[in-house]
């Protein structure tokens, strides 16, 4: 019988493998978890070099941390990232549609030259045209481009504060209704942020200036995600994030909570950190 959301916020941390409908790994606090993901990626990268294998892997800009740890691991080791196909899951758009510029605060391509793909060493570093961003006058480019490379080893990612992963933000309307086998095949779009996204990302990224942040975005579809060999999700929000990490390992499949509708992937791994993988206390009754 399905949980109750009452029921699945109070299971003890210990006990979510147990209620988990895939594969969940708890970090005892927000460092291991950033050295696990960026050490996961690395020999992810070299286990494919060693085999002369290219990697070609979907990556996030949320979160973020491990990001110049992943490029120290990398030129330490010497983990070349000539044979390397990176696909981002999405990039903010302006108003008008236009992706905003990559030296504006809130670039998704911005962070990752500035905290990756520049800090890796020269003769290591990826090749240009490996990387690739989601572009709303190109739509179909980026789809199209994975299926050439042999398609996604492994997407990489978060959960948002509504369980989207990327910007596949869930359908809330009274108007218009998509179904689960709709939503799991979507394509590249253009989206408009949510406002619970706009909240959210104000809070975590602008210092609460709504302002700040695009009103669209373009981001990868459902389909290209659940296409990848594996999948893995990290989780570092705290407070915010554990009702929806929860949600994630427990929940019933469901369009409003997109992230739920990867439990049938055969190989899903979500992580977290104590604190937001701890149970919730909710208000006395």
């Amino acid at each position: 019988m399905a949980m109750t959301l009452e029921e699945m916020l109070a299971v003890p941390t210990e006990d979510l493998p147990k209620h988990a409908k895939v594969k969940v790994k708890v970090f005892p606090d927000l460092d291991s978890l950033y050295q696990d993901f960026a050490r996961t990626i690395a020999d992810e990268i070299k286990e494919h070099n060693a085999r002369g294998e290219p990697t070609r892997i979907i990556l996030p800009v949320g979160p973020t941390p491990h990001y110049p740890i992943l490029a120290r691991i990398s030129n330490e080791e010497r983990i070349s990232w000539k044979n390397v196909y990176t696909f981002n899951m999405d990039e903010y758009l302006d108003w008008q549609g236009r992706p905003v510029p990559v030296d504006h605060p809130m670039s998704f391509e911005g962070y990752m030259r500035r905290n990756l793909f520049d800090l890796l060493d020269p003769e290591i570093r990826i090749p240009e045209d490996h990387i690739h961003f989601p572009h709303p006058f190109r739509i179909d480019e980026i789809s199209e481009r994975i299926q050439e490379v042999g398609g996604i080893d492994t997407c990489y990612g978060g959960i948002g504060y509504h369980g989207h992963v990327a910007f596949n933000e869930p359908m809330i309307s009274r108007w218009y209704k998509v179904s689960i086998e709709e939503f799991k095949n979507s394509l590249t779009r253009v989206v408009f942020l949510a406002d619970d996204t706009f909240v959210i990302n104000s809070v975590c990224g602008a210092g609460g200036n709504s302002q700040a942040i695009p009103p669209l975005a373009v981001t990868i579809g459902m389909k290209d995600i659940l296409a990848s060999r594996r999948i893995r999700l990290y989780c570092d929000g705290g407070n915010w994030q554990k009702t929806i990490f929860r949600i994630a390992l427990m929940g019933e499949p469901s369009v409003e909570y997109p992230v739920t509708l990867l439990q049938d992937h055969p190989d899903v791994m979500i992580c977290a950190d104590t604190e937001t993988a701890s149970p919730v206390a909710t208000a006395p009754k």
